[in-house]
């Protein structure tokens, strides 16, 4: 499973960006797509999941402010985010969690990672 990720940049304070991550995959059933984020100096916190069923969960930090939504038919997630702050700066890695056709067990990949930067 490849991941590509893509829509990160720079950003004043109140603004909106775009992220979408496709996945290139071979056997592989996607169960949950997702956002995670690491900012210098702290630990990769969950942003936003979306699972299979369509069903959402996100950080505390975020909520009501960025939204995932997922393409099936092309294996990509998005993340939607809006009234942006400073303390939102970081990179931005997808996830894909799923199995293999006749496996059971859950395998994790990461995308390479995309710079949001959110300037005050």
């Amino acid at each position: 499973v490849q991941l590509q990720a893509s829509g990160g940049g720079l950003v004043q304070a109140g603004g909106s960006l775009r992220l979408s991550c496709a996945a290139s995959r071979s056997r592989f059933k996607i169960n949950d797509m997702g956002w995670y984020r690491q900012a210098p100096g702290k630990q990769r916190e969950l942003v936003a999941i979306i699972t299979d069923g369509g069903s959402t969960k996100y950080a505390e930090s975020v909520e009501g402010r960025f939204f995932i939504s997922r393409d099936y038919a092309k294996d990509t997630v998005y993340l939607q985010m809006n009234s942006l702050k400073p303390e939102d700066t970081a990179v931005y890695y997808c996830n894909v969690e799923g199995t293999y056709y006749g496996r059971t067990y859950v395998r994790t990949y990461w995308g390479q990672g995309t710079q949001v930067t959110v300037s005050s």
